[in-house]
């Protein structure tokens, strides 16, 4: 479906990695996700639910997002895939979003 069409868009295999998990279904049953692992070690997910779309969530943003509790966390679901910003990149999520610092590989987050 729509995360199959995102892996696809984002390269497949040398893009985010191979599938290291099916496509499930989130814990609150709103969205579904998948997990993937590149050759390197990174580690990247995409979710989606119906008002969200499919939305990637890659490297050190993903493992900040999974420490607060992945979509159960205060920033819920991903609405956009990460982007350049200066300084870092960006991901937004429904209550706020992640910023990756490049300089010193920090992760910050903020509400809305």
């Amino acid at each position: 479906g729509e995360i199959r069409k995102k892996w696809a868009e984002l390269g497949w295999e040398t893009g985010l990695g191979y599938p290291t998990t099916d496509e499930n279904t989130t814990p609150d049953g709103v969205g579904r996700y998948n997990h993937f692992r590149r050759t390197d070690g990174w580690e990247n997910s995409v979710y989606w639910t119906p008002g969200t779309g499919a939305q990637p969530v890659l490297g050190e943003i993903r493992k900040r997002w999974a420490s607060l509790g992945w979509e159960r966390s205060w920033l819920g679901y991903p609405t956009r895939g990460e982007y350049a910003v200066p300084g870092g990149r960006r991901t937004d999520f429904q209550h706020g979003y992640a910023y990756w610092n490049a300089a010193n590989n920090t992760v910050t987050t903020s509400g809305y």
